[in-house]
C-alpha cells in the first residue's frame, strides 16, 4: 500500500510540474508576442527553454533582492547585448539560469540514470551541478561568436546598400531604413533596426552609433560607427566615405577568407595523422600479415 500511494504521489506530483512547466512557458509566449508587437521569438535552445519558466518565476525574484545585483547587471548585460538576448533575458534571469542548472543538471543526471539503468557513481553529482552553473557562460559564448560571425558576413552588402541610398540622395537614416527593409534578416540589420529606434525616440545619431558599436563588441563595426561619428562631427559627406568602407571591409573579408583556408590543412593535419594513416596502414599491412601467417601456418 505504501508504495503505491508512493507511487501515486510521484505522478501527481509530476503531472503538476509538467503542466505548470507548458502553462508557464505559452503564458511567457502569449506576454513577449504582446511586449513585441506579435513578432515570433527565436529558438534558443531547449535547455534555456524548458528551464525559462521555472527560474524565471522562482529564482529571478530572489536574485533581484540580492544586494550586490548591480555587479551581476554589469557583468552580463553586455554579453546579453552582445548575444542579442536583452529583449528575452536580463541579467538577474541570466543569473538565475545559472542558479537554476546547479539543481537541474544533477536531477535531469539522476533521471537518466534512472530511466536507462546505468550505475553511474552518484559522486558524480557535485561534477554536473559545476557544469550546469558553468554551462551559460559557455552557451552565451558560443552565442556572441556565431552573431559576430552574422554580422560580418552582413557587413559587406549592408554597407554597399547603405552607401549607394546616400549618393542616391537619401539621408543617413532614410538610407537605413532602406537597408532594413531590403537587407536579408539578420543580426547586423537587427542593429540597424535598434539604432533607427533609439534616433527616433531623441538619441543623437552619434550616441546610437556608439550604442551599436559596444553592443556588437567588434572591431570592424567599431571602426564603421568610428568612421560615421568622425564624419558627422566635421559634416563631411557620408557617401564617399560609406563607398570607402565597404572596399575595406570587403577586402577585410577576403583575408580572412584565406586566412582560414591557409590554417585548414593545419587543422586537418592532427585527424589525418591519428584516423587516416592507422586506417591506411592497416589497409595495406593487413592482407600481407594474413598471408605470412597462412604460410607459416602451412609450413608447420
Amino acid at each position: 500500500m505504501l508504495m503505491w500511494a508512493a507511487v501515486i504521489l510521484i505522478g501527481i506530483a509530476v503531472f503538476i510540474i509538467t503542466n505548470m512547466m507548458f502553462q508557464d512557458e505559452e503564458a511567457f509566449k502569449a506576454q513577449e508576442k504582446l511586449d513585441e508587437g506579435g513578432k515570433e521569438e527565436k529558438d534558443h535552445g531547449i535547455v534555456l527553454r524548458y528551464s525559462r519558466p521555472f527560474f524565471k518565476r522562482y529564482v529571478t525574484p530572489i536574485v533581484s533582492q540580492m544586494k550586490n545585483k548591480k555587479k551581476i547587471k554589469e557583468k552580463y548585460k553586455r554579453k546579453l547585448a552582445s548575444a542579442g538576448l536583452t529583449d528575452y533575458l536580463s541579467p538577474e534571469d541570466f543569473f538565475s539560469f545559472k542558479l537554476f542548472l546547479i539543481v537541474g543538471f544533477p536531477i535531469l543526471f539522476f533521471g537518466v540514470r534512472q530511466f536507462l539503468e546505468e550505475t553511474w557513481p552518484l559522486t558524480a553529482i557535485p561534477v554536473v551541478a559545476v557544469v550546469g552553473f558553468f554551462y551559460p557562460d559557455i552557451w552565451i559564448s558560443g552565442k556572441i561568436q556565431g552573431r559576430q560571425k552574422e554580422v560580418v558576413m552582413s557587413m559587406p552588402f549592408c554597407v554597399d546598400m547603405l552607401a549607394l541610398s546616400v549618393e542616391a540622395g537619401l539621408d543617413f537614416i532614410a538610407a537605413m531604413t532602406k537597408v532594413v527593409e531590403k537587407a536579408k534578416s539578420s543580426a547586423l540589420t537587427e542593429e540597424f533596426e535598434i539604432l533607427l529606434k533609439e534616433i527616433k525616440v531623441g538619441a543623437s545619431r552619434a550616441e546610437s552609433l556608439r550604442n551599436m558599436a559596444w553592443r556588437i563588441d567588434l572591431i570592424q563595426v567599431s571602426s564603421f560607427c568610428a568612421t560615421l561619428i568622425a564624419a558627422d562631427s566635421v559634416g563631411a559627406s557620408i557617401g564617399p566615405i560609406l563607398k570607402a568602407l565597404s572596399g575595406e571591409i570587403r577586402q577585410k573579408k577576403s583575408s580572412e577568407v584565406e586566412k582560414a583556408g591557409a590554417t585548414a590543412a593545419t587543422k586537418i593535419l592532427f585527424p589525418m595523422l591519428f584516423l587516416i594513416v592507422p586506417a591506411v596502414f592497416i589497409i595495406v599491412i593487413a592482407p600481407i600479415a594474413l598471408q605470412a601467417m597462412q604460410a607459416k601456418a602451412g609450413g608447420k
